[in-house]
């Protein structure tokens, strides 16, 4: 995981996560990107392509709680420069697949059904349930030439039966009709295997940290 970090494929990722979540666009700060989130628990996020000076120069002169510092960095590499105040989050994984998905071909079970609704460059999947109960959602954001996959979540009670597979199946033939196969996100450690299993790799480690109340 030792390679330079593209700046332009993280701008375009960070404007997608914003895009889908409707707020401001990121803005340059320093040599980082910052976007106000604007929640009681994330007021905002920095977000820096490397561990520098600029990002540790943050840990000193911000004391308020719930604002996010991101890095594509390894966690190790950050005790040293940050105080006790910040705590290390758990940790996320930038995905890229920068060709199409290797998605086994399976198709939706009878007791479920697919809404798609689009707003701003966002395609929003839902699979829902004949009686209409939500199981899993997922959304695509074409920034450039690089589709984000976002906010892919399967309900509890609906895991293990190929929902998000067929999610992402869905959302990247969006992409593939727009020309785009280019493809990231990011992933939990939970979301990560699933992935994998897709064709994904590890573009890079992402490390955030946080002053709690």
């Amino acid at each position: 995981m030792e390679k330079s970090i593209s700046s332009h494929i993280i701008e375009n990722w960070l404007k997608a996560w914003s895009i889908s979540r409707e707020l401001p666009l990121p803005v340059k700060f320093r040599s980082g990107l910052k976007v106000d989130v604007g929640l009681e628990k994330q007021k905002t996020r920095y977000v820096f392509t490397e561990l520098n000076n600029d990002f540790i120069q943050l840990t000193k002169d911000i004391d308020e709680p719930w604002v996010f510092l991101k890095v594509c960095s390894h966690p190790s590499e950050l005790k040293h420069h940050i105080s006790e105040k910040w705590i290390v989050q758990p940790q996320g994984y930038m995905m890229s697949c920068f060709h199409p998905m290797a998605i086994p071909n399976i198709g939706l079970h009878n007791d479920y059904k697919l809404e798609i609704t689009h707003y701003n460059s966002t395609s929003l999947i839902k699979v829902v349930t004949q009686k209409g109960e939500v199981a899993s959602t997922g959304r695509l954001i074409l920034v450039d030439d690089l589709a984000v996959y976002d906010r892919i979540l399967t309900d509890d009670n609906h895991k293990r039966k190929g929902l998000a597979t067929v999610l992402m199946k869905e959302l990247e033939k969006i992409a593939l009709s727009k020309g785009i196969s280019k493809n990231f996100l990011v992933a939990t450690e939970e979301g990560k295997s699933l992935y994998e299993s897709l064709g994904w790799k590890i573009y890079s480690l992402y490390t955030s940290i946080v002053i709690p109340l």
